[in-house]
């Protein structure tokens, strides 16, 4: 059994509920800019099959992220119901390509639980944890370690 020693502090954290697929996920809301509808992104030649390309965001150039695709799920072709998540990951705006919003949600720590051991190790890389909520289980991304790729293929 995991013990949750290490994640029991009490302390509470706000996050954004998403859905990509028929899945739930959250990021920490304090590295969310702005939630927007989906705009066709731009390709980039050479870009990894995640990157769907850029898109202009007020004269700044933002890489569009296809958050199913890079997490190993079926990616559809996305639409006008498709919303982008602009987020902020180290010291670069990116925009998530995800299926909706689901909720904001306000969690203390102690109702997370670490990633299980079952799973593979690239998914334990990419979940920090996984919150099981009323029916739901919402796993919370570490966008750290989902996009840091981005920085080197972009420079």
């Amino acid at each position: 059994m995991i013990e949750n020693e290490n994640i029991n502090t009490g302390d509470s954290r706000e996050l954004v509920a998403f859905r990509v697929g028929d899945q739930e996920y959250c990021v920490d809301i304090m590295s969310v800019r702005e939630i927007r509808g989906w705009t066709p992104a731009t390709p980039l030649p050479h870009s990894p099959e995640f990157v769907r390309g850029v898109i202009n965001l007020r004269g700044s150039v933002l890489p569009i992220v296809d958050l199913a695709g890079r997490l190993g799920l079926p990616s559809p072709e996305p639409s006008a119901r498709h919303v982008i998540i602009v987020a902020q990951v180290n010291d670069q705006q990116v925009g998530l390509l995800v299926d909706a919003v689901s909720d904001i949600l306000t969690i203390v720590d102690e109702k997370m639980q670490p990633t299980p051991d079952v799973a593979s190790e690239q998914a334990k890389a990419f979940v920090r944890g996984v919150m099981a909520i009323e029916d739901r289980m919402i796993r919370f991304i570490d966008l750290e370690r989902v996009l840091p790729p981005l920085r080197s293929e972009a420079a």
